[in-house]
């Protein structure tokens, strides 16, 4: 056993321009190629980060995706279905610093065959709108009471007191959209604030980084101060990613989870992306987690079937005695996190049908 104590900090041996250039190169060149969808996915991500993040990028940083930006009217053209990525990552790569002017001539197009029309969810017509804005491309055809339809969407606050991780995703995505991702006031209401409030217990229940994170920074969007308890665990898991370089890995892993906790460090003051970057093709994995109490939580409410009740001080006894003591831990955090954990309660019980509705 040796006595030497290696102090993990070579990021202080690597400039800030050097990860962001590795990030760049490695997720452009290295990780998948530019035909495949999630190529399009991983990049259009990283670069939107770094772009509402205000991050200071050089020519030479952006040099990996000069053979995309010079192709991508041809890619549009023959995969107009993927317009949302191919615009975003067009864009980014130009308000980061890229030279040309083809976004604004894109934007024009895709308007102008009305791609956006095609889009079934209003989730979606919103970030096509948010793009088109943009450069100054406009549409009342199709996007006439879409405010007010994703309002009232994120304004049914019971929505999201129970698991239910893809309206969760919606919601934070709402606020992106309306607030330009943080650049303006998105107008919420108390209840989405609300609602993004339940979101964040749900999430801190179930230890999921990646979901509490884009509700942190949601919240923060609309000028709201997240939970000390919440953003303070996120930075600890962000600093426990780990980060495997090498032809062998595989890119089947935790990357979305470290983008959007770095995110959070960024968008809350503190320093993001620390971790040493290779110009290689890089796997990201985030630390084992405890285990999360949601589920034992939500079997021990199910099981009590006509006995459930929405009051969570009598509730509490029958959920903690089904809870390992981490999770027990886990539960106590989530109450102290918020002042909504009681009324959020009410709504995660789901008592609904208990009242002689049942035949």
């Amino acid at each position: 056993m040796s006595n030497v104590i290696r102090l993990n900090v070579p990021s202080q041996r690597q400039s800030k321009r050097d990860r962001h250039a590795a990030l760049i190169a490695s997720f452009a060149q290295h990780r998948r190629f530019g035909d495949d969808v999630f190529w399009l996915k991983e990049n259009a991500e990283l670069l939107n980060i770094l772009e509402c993040t205000g991050t200071a990028l050089d020519a030479d940083t952006l040099a990996p995706h000069e053979g995309f930006y010079k192709q991508v009217e041809k890619r549009l053209g023959f995969f107009p279905q993927y317009y949302r990525f191919l615009l975003s990552i067009c864009l980014d790569l130009e308000d980061l610093g890229m030279e040309g002017t083809k976004g604004a001539a894109l934007a024009e197009w895709v308007h102008a065959q009305g791609l956006a029309e095609a889009e079934l969810s209003d989730l979606q017509r919103g970030e096509a709108r948010r793009l088109l804005a943009r450069r100054d491309v406009r549409s009342q055809e199709w996007d006439d009471g879409l405010d007010e339809r994703l309002h009232r969407f994120i304004n049914r606050s019971e929505t999201f007191s129970m698991p239910n991780k893809k309206a969760a995703y919606e919601l934070t995505h709402i606020v992106f959209y309306l607030s330009e991702y943080g650049r303006r006031d998105p107008e919420l209401a108390s209840a989405a604030i609300t609602s993004l409030e339940y979101a964040g217990i749900l999430a801190y229940l179930d230890q999921n980084a990646d979901l509490l994170s884009e509700i942190c920074i949601a919240l923060r969007f609309a000028g709201q101060e997240p939970s000390q308890i919440w953003e303070s665990w996120l930075e600890r898991e962000t600093h426990r990613f780990t980060i495997t370089t090498g032809a062998h890995v595989s890119p089947q892993d935790d990357y979305h989870d470290y983008f959007v906790c770095n995110w959070l460090m960024s968008v809350s003051g503190r320093d993001s992306f620390v971790k040493p970057a290779e110009f290689d093709k890089m796997a990201f994995t985030r630390a084992a987690a405890y285990a999360a109490p949601l589920r034992e939580m939500s079997e021990a409410m199910f099981k009590l079937e006509e006995a459930r009740s929405d009051d969570w001080n009598s509730m509490r006894p029958h959920v903690e005695s089904a809870l390992s003591e981490i999770g027990h831990d886990i539960l106590t955090e989530a109450q102290m996190s918020s002042d909504k954990f009681e009324s959020f309660f009410a709504g995660f019980a789901r008592t609904g049908l208990n009242g002689g509705m049942m035949v």
